[in-house]
């Protein structure tokens, strides 16, 4: 994994942290950063009611876009500012069913290319039990001239 200075990666976590505040999806199911560096992001979840399909566990969807949303920001934070990052392909496997507690996705860039970025996401519960491994591909789309990197 790259090795970032401390005062950038703290302002990079900082922008990151005020971006998922205001994102809509990140709201609605209570994502919370707990941290984030180039290459990895770790996010939480305490489960809610609303997280839950009609057999009282949490629905695959939900922990699909936690592993998702932890992807996204760990390629976030490896690339240059202002750069998108869009999920092109996920790959999910759910390994233990999840009624209660905070649910954890750990992602790691597995693979940093030009044009496209590989990660996975380990999900686990409060016992730490993997509860799911996802493998994604997000397409990178690099920014208009002058950005930055972290």
């Amino acid at each position: 994994m790259p090795t970032a200075h401390p005062t950038l990666t703290r302002k990079a976590e900082q922008e990151l942290a005020r971006r998922l505040r205001n994102s809509n999806p990140a709201r609605l199911f209570g994502l919370e950063l707990e941290a984030a560096e180039p290459g990895r992001a770790l996010l939480r979840m305490p489960v809610r009611r609303r997280h839950k399909q009609v057999h009282g566990v949490v629905h695959g969807g939900v922990i699909a876009a936690l592993a998702d949303t932890a992807g996204g920001l760990a390629v976030y934070m490896s690339v240059p500012r202002g750069t998108r990052v869009a999920t092109v392909e996920m790959k999910i496997n759910y390994l233990e069913a999840v009624e209660q507690g905070t649910l954890t996705a750990e992602a790691r860039v597995i693979r940093l290319g030009k044009n496209f970025a590989v990660v996975e996401s380990d999900v686990r519960d409060a016992g730490a039990r993997l509860v799911s491994k996802a493998l994604m591909t997000f397409s990178i789309v690099p920014p208009t001239t002058g950005a930055r990197r972290r």
